[in-house]
């Protein structure tokens, strides 16, 4: 096992680390040179060189590090002047801040994390959770390891409690797991609720349009993320849900909530397929093209993100017309949900560049909001 993750750490690299928060409570941000390594399911820091670090991994080193199980992973312009700088939260409330000098670098990062994370929420997810409504079966297996008859009795009937556990698909049939709403695709989700925007989108933009409008950092702002999780958990469960509850009273909560609910998505919402169609179409010079190309190609998107792509733009603005309020500009928003809404299938060629095409396409549509969709209208 060491020499396993003598080899992962031999694949880390100095980047500037600051921690923002512990618990929920807010840090004061302090830059530090970090060798950081990732393995399976954190990030370690070191603050010694690399040789240092390695001894470190020994039992009984000492190293600092951040379990990224239910961590959230985001690009971020407001929390530091500096550029290139990724931003990750975990559920009991601590943030960090990694940045390098060069975007290639961090790029590779950010991706690599992001990896590390799906990669456990979709091992947790194929788990069966635990349900009152589902009988545990509980047996003591006593045995002598020299006694290899009492080891093939352990092994049968381990294999009976396997054949024996009922599989996702009879629970779901049962009714004892729901179908998550969070991490379904868009297309499937609609035909499970028999509509063509999702609910919980609907939900959530109408209890912001009711009460959160003139928040500061609409959208900018983020929620606490155990809330949001808690949310999250809440509606694949498909629970009763009312957003003007006490619990969500902060309406950073739902936003952030919202912007996770497509930064999960297994397909964007602008589907892979269009990706560069949309690219091309934002290099158009003469605006009146520019939003006729656009116009065009939201209309030959599935229904189902045509018409959530309307709910949601036409919502982003009545956000944008209380300004003055909310501090947020299109190109605020721009960048929120220019990585959010799409991404390419296979990250090729300059991510920079294809960061610039996201957030210019979110800002072009956001301008030509009411020649592509007509007026607003919930």
């Amino acid at each position: 096992m060491f020499h396993s993750m003598l080899q992962t750490l031999l694949k880390g690299e100095y980047l500037n680390k600051a921690k923002i928060a512990e618990g929920g409570k807010k840090l004061r941000k302090n830059w530090t040179a970090t060798w950081v390594v990732l393995c399976s399911n954190q990030l370690l820091f070191f603050k010694e060189s690399k040789q240092e670090a390695v001894a470190n991994l020994k039992p009984g080193g000492k190293s600092d590090g951040v379990d990224l199980c239910g961590a959230v992973i985001e690009w971020t312009t407001e929390k530091s002047s500096r550029k290139n700088v990724i931003q990750i939260t975990t559920p009991n409330g601590h943030e960090f801040l990694l940045q390098a000098d060069h975007f290639p670098t961090i790029s590779k990062w950010h991706d690599a994390i992001k990896k590390t994370v799906d990669s456990l929420v979709m091992f947790s997810d194929s788990i069966v959770p635990v349900s009152p409504l589902i009988p545990r079966t509980v047996f003591k297996l006593n045995y002598s390891a020299s006694d290899s008859a009492d080891k093939n009795g352990v092994k049968n009937r381990l294999k009976k409690f396997i054949s024996r556990r009922p599989s996702m698909k009879t629970l779901q049939e049962k009714g004892l797991i729901k179908d998550r709403v969070f991490g379904c695709h868009m297309l499937t989700l609609c035909e499970r609720e028999r509509t063509t925007v999702p609910k919980f989108v609907k939900l959530c933009v109408e209890e912001v349009e009711k009460r959160g409008l003139e928040a500061d950092g609409l959208y900018r702002v983020s929620g606490n993320l155990a809330v949001i999780q808690k949310l999250r958990f809440l509606v694949d469960q498909e629970e009763e849900l009312n957003l003007g509850d006490s619990q969500w009273e902060d309406i950073h909560v739902i936003t952030g909530a919202l912007k996770m609910f497509f930064r999960e998505l297994p397909e964007p919402l602008f589907p892979f397929r269009f990706f560069d169609l949309f690219v091309e179409a934002v290099k158009i010079r003469e605006p009146t093209q520019k939003g006729q190309a656009l116009k065009k190609l939201i209309h030959q998107v599935p229904k189902p993100n045509h018409n959530t792509m309307k709910v949601l733009f036409q919502h982003l603005r009545r956000v944008l017309m209380k300004s003055q309020k909310n501090l947020m500009s299109t190109q605020g928003i721009s960048i929120v949900f220019g990585p959010t809404l799409m991404w390419p299938e296979f990250e090729s060629g300059n991510m920079e560049v294809n960061m610039v095409y996201q957030n210019q396409i979110v800002e072009s549509i956001l301008i030509e909001c009411v020649e592509i969709f007509g007026p607003g209208g919930m």
